[in-house]
């Protein structure tokens, strides 16, 4: 197996700091897309936030709530608009500043800002205020019963900090900028960084003044993070002792792994599904060639496109079986998932023929398929997978696969016709789905819908839910929503992933289905 010299280094230079058993060295196909907790609501960025920063309530691997930097939260007996907050007491921030409710304030103040990835999940709140150093009420639009849910990854800085480095703006990742807070962190988490190189290595080392040293088991002292996005490199470096955990363990590797001596692969239900875009909303694609006019916009172009797609071949043949094929756009985690719906698309060629042809395509047309290639499981080959079954029905797709960091941008920036996307719902809820995939692009919603799609009935259902406290009536109104985006087509769903952790014998942890390990919890043998 052939290594880089550049990766060779770095995987030596971390045997060597990983001579004691308290050193972890992890690795994924992809790295974290920036430091600035603030600036990408995207999986991988957001793991390696939860080892630095902390927000007010996370998840534990069942899904359950468990306190964070607050203690307890309710709904203030007064006010049903307002959302009370304890914070945690004698908690500091790694450079030893105390953590206060002015933190938390300047936090999703800066979280609810214009070039902030995370504002979608807060557009319900109206005011935050800090009674005193550690009480914080949030005041909404209205009752909000799932304000808490939207919580789990939204991360407390320092605003001293950033106030003395030029960093209380958010970074604007899709327009290139680089700042302070991008490539420098200063948390309340239980690491703190030590260095950073961007898409080759990060160190992390054991916050000793973590207010939670007694709570977790805190095993692990040092955290060497390597992004290897070569699937084969990747198993070559757990199976030679280079590294000792990876969250993406290749299907095609895993008996092999999980039959090395000292090894073990762990399993489990990913909470996110993985699909392709749409651009159904221009009057003319700039990537296809049918000129003056959108295939896309047409509703059997994409009935058909849907039909084209054998999900169950997807499962066997490129993800080995360790996939579930979806229906929606949602994982059976998620309040208004129903089987019905995730059963509701079978393949047919000759039926999608027809359509093709009833649409005006019967000769069919050509599109380019925007896909990245290091960030879900078998990403680009999902995406080849799907060109094949697409020509069936004479659509020529050609496939154009890059790196998360260059591919991301094209779908915030508008400027894909048929992409690749994968997405979890950290919330549980389908609100999340919706604000951020379904909503019209604007006013802090839609802001990952690349499809020019605006329906403003639509759009009014969807902020309903966040003030909906009678949850018959709402769940009644996500499933009217759910409707809609069936019934338009708005997206084609390929399936469910699932995870799959490799590590050593020495590693003690369950996998996570938000694919975000938190090494506080982890136990090391």
């Amino acid at each position: 197996m052939k290594i880089t010299g550049f990766l060779a280094a770095a995987l030596l230079s971390s045997t060597a700091l990983g001579a004691s058993a308290e050193t972890i060295r992890w690795a994924r196909a992809g790295d974290s897309l920036t430091l600035d907790p603030h600036a990408q609501n995207e999986g991988p960025t957001h793991a390696l936030s939860h080892q630095i920063y902390e927000p007010l309530i996370i998840r534990d691997t069942t899904g359950a709530f468990e306190p964070a930097l607050a203690t307890d939260w309710a709904p203030s007996e007064e006010d049903p608009n307002v959302w009370v907050f304890n914070l945690r007491d004698g908690v500091t921030f790694h450079d030893g500043a105390e953590f206060t409710a002015e933190d938390v304030v300047f936090s999703f103040e800066r979280a609810m800002s214009e070039e902030s990835d995370m504002k979608e999940l807060l557009n319900s709140i109206t005011e935050i205020r800090a009674v005193d150093d550690h009480t914080v009420e949030f005041v909404t639009d209205g009752p909000n019963p799932i304000l808490p849910s939207n919580m789990t990854n939204l991360f407390i800085m320092d605003k001293g900090w950033a106030e003395a480095n030029d960093a209380v703006g958010v970074q604007d990742y899709e327009g290139g900028e680089q700042t302070f807070a991008s490539t420098n962190a200063n948390g309340t988490g239980p690491f703190v960084l030590q260095s950073r190189e961007p898409d080759v290595r990060t160190v992390l080392t054991r916050n000793d003044d973590y207010w939670g040293t007694s709570d977790f088991p805190m095993d692990v002292s040092e955290i060497v993070y390597t992004p290897i996005q070569n699937a084969a490199t990747r198993v070559a470096a757990l199976l030679s002792g280079e590294v000792d955990f990876i969250q993406d363990v290749p299907v095609q590797d895993l008996g092999r792994v999980g039959e090395t001596d000292g090894l073990a692969v762990k399993s489990t239900p990913q909470n996110r599904t993985i699909f392709f875009g749409l651009n159904l909303g221009a009057d003319d694609l700039a990537n296809d060639d049918v000129e003056g006019e959108n295939p896309l916009a047409n509703k059997k172009v994409r009935q058909a496109m849907n039909m084209a797609i054998n999900r169950d071949a997807i499962k066997k043949v490129v993800m080995r079986d360790q996939s579930e094929p979806a229906g929606m756009i949602a994982p059976p985690f998620v309040n208004g998932w129903t089987e019905e719906m995730d059963n509701s698309v079978s393949t047919d060629v000759e039926q999608a023929k027809a359509l093709m042809e009833e649409a005006g395509y019967g000769d069919g047309f050509s599109i380019q398929l925007d896909c990245p290639n290091d960030r879900y499981i078998n990403d680009e080959a999902i995406c080849q997978a799907a060109v094949g079954m697409l020509a069936q029905i004479g659509i020529t797709v050609n496939l154009d696969a890059k790196p998360k960091a260059q591919h991301f941008p094209l779908i915030s920036n508008e400027e894909t016709d048929f992409f690749m996307l994968g997405w979890g719902v950290p919330t549980y809820d389908s609100e999340y789905v919706f604000n951020f995939l379904v909503h019209t692009k604007g006013d802090d919603r839609g802001s990952w819908n690349a499809l020019g799609y605006s329906n403003p009935e639509l759009d009014e259902k969807i902020q309903s839910l966040a003030s909906e406290t009678d949850l018959e009536v709402r769940d009644q109104t996500i499933a009217d929503i759910w409707s809609v985006v069936q019934d338009d087509v708005l997206y084609i769903p390929v399936h469910h992933q699932v995870l799959n952790w490799g590590m050593t014998d020495a590693v003690g942890t369950e996998v996570d289905p938000e694919d975000s390990p938190k090494f506080k919890y982890f136990e090391m043998n």
